[in-house]
């Protein structure tokens, strides 16, 4: 399981160090190796026994929507297996860079089954939204439905 922030960079290679915590919940898996993807502006991070588990639930969908279909072609046709380097760090590919706005200051968050790679900047949007939604009933009681 991923749990935890970590703040790093990005270096002009696109390489990024995964944090030991994270490496150790991928090296559980038995593998080193982590699938990267988009979805919300950021970037996913999946060991490969929760990314080929996640390609089985796409696969047995009997919805074949349009909605789905483009679902399917970016998420799982934008993924990547990205391999570690001696120096515990991954690649990550220009196109995941561009989409997830990856220039410099990064922060990775463990989010239980993935992790996320966040720009600071993007990072910081988020946070500020999370805050304007704990303001709101619905999301105080959602939040307290978790015994929170």
């Amino acid at each position: 399981m991923f749990r935890g922030i970590s703040f790093h960079t990005i270096d002009e290679k696109g390489r990024i160090i995964v944090p030991a915590r994270f490496r150790d919940a991928l090296r559980a898996d038995g593998e080193d190796g982590v699938m990267l993807t988009r979805m919300d502006g950021c970037l996913y991070g999946y060991c490969m026994s929760e990314w080929r588990a996640i390609e089985q639930k796409v696969l047995s969908l009997a919805e074949q929507s349009e909605t789905m279909r483009r679902f399917r072609r970016v998420f799982v046709g934008g993924a990547f297996d990205c391999a570690p380097d001696r120096q515990s760090r991954i690649l990550v590919p220009p196109v995941l860079r561009g989409y997830a706005g990856l220039e410099r200051e990064i922060a990775m968050v463990g989010v239980l089954n993935h992790f996320e790679i966040w720009s600071q900047k993007m990072w910081d949007m988020e946070n500020e939204r999370m805050a304007a939604d704990l303001e709101t009933p619905e999301t105080r009681d959602e939040i307290a439905r978790l015994g929170l």
